[in-house]
């Protein structure tokens, strides 16, 4: 590798520290900037990641470097580290953290090594303040029961999503005793949350999924979670908790396999959703190409009695952010239906700005 190769990782690490900054991780923002001056002088961080210096942005290099090292913090074998690390109690010192953080990649534990081999892999429960008005919006205009299909499941927390509390302006959804809760989250506009809804069937695939049930299994999802993000931190653990009360089925399959299987016949007496969440940019077009064909074949096939919803919470393609909750359902207007946008929202959790 070269100097240049060294500068423009350096340079990727500080954008991506202005935008952790920005959006509310201070933590990781020092640190990334300290990551980005050590890769430049060629230490211990260049020396981990040199190998893997020419990958494109979205392997997010940083970020599974990062999860590494916090599921260590996590898990208790992290030693001194964790002291700085406020989402297990320690002080946000990240200047502190991060001599502790250089001196254990000078010799880089298994838990780090096997961490830059895998993408980031987040269950964002917070999205569900956002998915779920766009669920109460399909079932009051199809007057069915849900069937719920996610690309990306993950651990299939937000496949749990009515399990959940959502509430604004004295209208309340979902189960009102439920530890994960969304109140106040919908400025200006308050969405359907008046809607009866229920869901008859939940189904989902992941090329890896995580199984929530599993201690080890949550740990990892915490792991990817940033440090001083309290609040996100609270809500996952609070669904982690529930999942195992609440089974889902998770198909360890490609969406290219798992989609056109899912929809090769109307299933009367429901309403179809298939939906994602920040989850299009992670995939390649070819495979982005095939689930919009798999939906609008799906769309034409539709009928009164078996209708099809297309609901996608990504990125807004003029500005990235924020990101969009998109409405198709078939049948609808024209041959392959009518989007609409129903709310803009963060990534990870609300205010959500219902416009729907």
């Amino acid at each position: 590798m070269t100097q240049g190769d060294r500068g423009a990782l350096a340079e990727y690490f500080r954008l991506e520290a202005v935008g952790l900054g920005e959006i509310g991780s201070p933590f990781y923002a020092e640190l990334e900037r300290r990551m980005a001056d050590d890769v430049e002088e060629g230490g211990p961080t260049w020396a981990v990641l040199e190998s893997r210096a020419g990958a494109p942005f979205d392997d997010a290099l940083a970020l599974r470097l990062l999860g590494g090292v916090h599921l260590m913090v996590l898990s208790g074998t992290a030693g001194e580290l964790a002291r700085h690390y406020p989402s297990v109690g320690g002080d946000g010192d990240a200047a502190a953290a991060w001599w502790q953080l250089r001196d254990l990649m000078e010799q880089p534990p298994p838990e780090v090594l096997d961490a830059l081999t895998r993408p980031p892999q987040t269950n964002e429960v917070g999205r569900s303040a956002a998915l779920v008005p766009g669920f109460l919006k399909v079932a009051a205009e199809t007057a069915a029961p849900l069937r719920l299909v996610e690309l990306g499941a993950s651990a299939g927390l937000n496949l749990r999503a009515e399990h959940y509390w959502y509430e604004q302006n004295g209208m309340g959804w979902g189960d009102p005793d439920s530890p994960v809760r969304f109140v106040d989250l919908w400025p200006g506009s308050t969405p359907p949350l008046d809607t009866a809804a229920t869901v008859v069937e939940r189904i989902g695939c992941d090329r890896d999924p995580i199984d929530a049930t599993q201690p080890d299994s949550a740990l990892r999802l915490l792991s990817y979670v940033w440090p001083d993000q309290k609040e996100r931190l609270e809500r996952l653990r609070a669904a982690l908790d529930l999942a195992p009360r609440l089974p889902v089925d998770i198909a360890r399959a490609s969406i290219e396999e798992w989609l056109p299987e899912q929809l090769a016949t109307p299933v009367p007496g429901a309403t179809t959703v298939v939906y994602h969440s920040i989850v299009w940019q992670y995939l390649p077009e070819p495979t982005r190409a095939l689930v919009i064909d798999t939906i609008e074949a799906a769309g034409r096939r539709a009928t009164r009695e078996a209708p099809l919803a297309y609901l996608r919470l990504e990125p807004t393609p003029e500005t990235y952010f924020p990101a969009e909750l998109r409405l198709t359902v078939w049948p609808g207007a024209g041959a392959a239906g009518e989007s609409r946008r129903l709310a803009t929202s963060g990534f990870h959790f609300g205010p959500v700005t219902w416009t729907g």
